[in-house]
């Protein structure tokens, strides 16, 4: 395997939020991951999500005490995890859509609300062809706040 100094090649250290969306077709208000900060090629990812009141589901959920919805930590972690399916099948996958097949084991832990940093790493398990398993894990200041196992496939836009 080639290598740049110490970092083997199938590694990405930081992929900042420009990088991120050539490699996610999600756009506001849909784009949960800000930046990834570590990537390790067909292995795990870590990414950030910044929680922000200006988030548009803190005006419903809930207004006198904004939490951030599991459903869209979740939706963190599967984009995290499509950023690591990306950088591991090279260019031809950017773009490509990412589709949930089952969803196992989520747990929330602990309410996430706005000045909250979610640090959320993804290991693969598993993949087969199209077909992807992972493992996530979501934490604010080192505390887990979510978990989850999921299954998700990976089409072609056209194929959808």
């Amino acid at each position: 395997m080639a290598t740049e100094g110490d970092v083997p090649a199938t590694e990405l250290h930081v992929a900042e939020i420009l990088r991120v969306m050539e490699m996610l077709p999600h756009r506001f208000p849909m784009l949960m991951v800000d930046k990834i900060v570590d990537i390790v090629s067909d292995e795990s990812a870590v990414g950030i999500k910044n929680v922000t009141i200006n988030e548009p589901y803190f005006q419903g959920h809930f207004p006198q005490r904004p939490v951030m919805p599991g459903v869209m930590i979740v939706e963190a972690m599967a984009q995290t995890a499509a950023v690591l399916v990306v950088h591991t099948l090279g260019g031809l996958a950017e773009g490509q859509l990412v589709y949930f097949m089952a969803i196992e084991n989520a747990r929330f832990r602990k309410p996430v609300g706005p000045g909250d940093t979610l640090r959320i790493r993804v290991t693969k398990r598993q993949s087969r062809r199209n077909v992807w398993k992972f493992s996530a894990e979501a934490r604010v200041d080192g505390a887990v706040v979510a978990e989850a196992t999921y299954t998700a496939m990976i089409v072609n836009d056209g194929d959808g």
